[in-house]
C-alpha cells in the first residue's frame, strides 16, 4: 500500500527555487533514503511533508488524502513525525518529560498516565531509560540525537522522517544508531524516510534511495545501483567515472 505520495512538488522562497517537480512514493513499512549534497532540497522536502512549510506547486498525499496545507499538529495527528537536523530538545525539561510531550500530542494522543508509561517504553527502545531524569540539555550529542528519535516515536507515527540523526557521531555511535533504528523500525512496524550524509548507514539501512540535486530528482533505485549511477557520480564528484 502506498503510504506517502509526493506529486510534482515545488517550493520557492522568493526568487530561489528550493524544489522543482519532485515526485516520489513510499510504501508501508518501507525504508527509503533521501540523498543529496547540502542545498539539494532534502530538508525542505521534509518540511513540506511535515507541514512546517507549504508547497508552491504539486500535492502531497498521506494514506490517499491530501495533507499539503495542513498545520504541523494536524499532520502529526495523521501519523507523521519528524526529527530535526539540529537537535531541538526542551533543554530545561528532563529526558522523560521531553518524550512525554510527544506521547501527549501524537497520532494517538494519550492520557497523562498512559503517556508516561509509553514514554518509558520508548526511552528503553532508544537506550535512554537510565537518563530519563536528566535534564535534556545536559546529555551528550549522541543522547540528544536519540532523544529526538524517542520524542518522534512517542507520537506513534506511521511515517517517521529522520533528518541526519547520525551527523556528528563517532563510528561506534553510528553503528549503535543503525542497530537501534533497525530495532525500533521492526518493533513499531514503521515506514521511514531517512536523510543522512553517512552514506554507509544509508546504504546499509535503505532498500531504495532517491537522489536530489539542485532541487530536482536526478536518480532513484536500489543502493547498489545508485552508487554506480553516472548522474549521481557527476553531481557528487564532478565526473561520471
Amino acid at each position: 500500500m502506498t503510504l506517502l505520495a509526493v506529486e510534482r512538488v515545488g517550493k520557492r522562497f522568493g526568487g530561489v527555487t528550493a524544489l522543482q517537480d519532485v515526485s516520489l512514493t513510499i510504501e508501508a513499512e518501507e525504508m527509503v533514503g533521501l540523498m543529496g549534497a547540502n542545498g539539494a532540497g532534502k530538508t525542505t522536502l521534509f518540511s513540506l511533508i511535515a507541514g512546517n512549510e507549504r508547497p508552491s506547486a504539486g500535492a502531497i498525499l498521506f494514506e490517499g488524502r491530501r495533507i499539503d496545507g495542513l498545520r504541523p499538529d494536524q499532520i502529526a495527528r495523521r501519523g507523521i513525525a519528524r526529527t530535526f537536523q539540529i537537535v531541538r530538545p526542551f533543554r530545561n525539561l528532563t529526558v522523560g518529560e521531553n518524550v512525554r510531550t510527544g506521547a501527549l500530542f501524537g497520532s494517538d494522543a494519550a492520557r497523562p498516565h498512559d503517556a508516561a508509561a509509553f514514554a518509558r517504553e520508548v526511552l528503553a527502545d532508544v537506550g535512554l531509560e537510565r537518563q530519563a531524569g536528566a535534564r535534556a540539555g545536559s546529555i551528550t550529542l549522541s543522547g540528544q540525537k536519540r532523544l529526538e528519535i524517542a520524542r518522534a516515536l512517542a507520537q506513534r507515527p506511521k511515517l517517521l522522517l529522520l533528518d541526519e540523526v547520525m551527523a556528528g557521531l563517532t563510528a561506534t555511535e553510528v553503528a549503535e544508531a543503525i542497530a537501534m533504528i533497525r530495532r525500533v523500525r521492526e518493533k513499531h512496524r514503521l515506514t521511514i524516510l531517512l536523510v543522512e550524509h553517512v552514506l554507509a548507514a544509508m546504504m546499509t539501512l535503505c532498500g531504495r534511495i532517491v537522489v536530489l540535486h539542485h532541487g530536482g530528482k536526478i536518480a532513484e533505485g536500489a543502493p547498489q545501483a545508485i552508487a554506480r549511477e553516472p548522474s549521481v557520480l557527476e553531481a557528487y564528484l564532478g565526473s561520471a567515472r
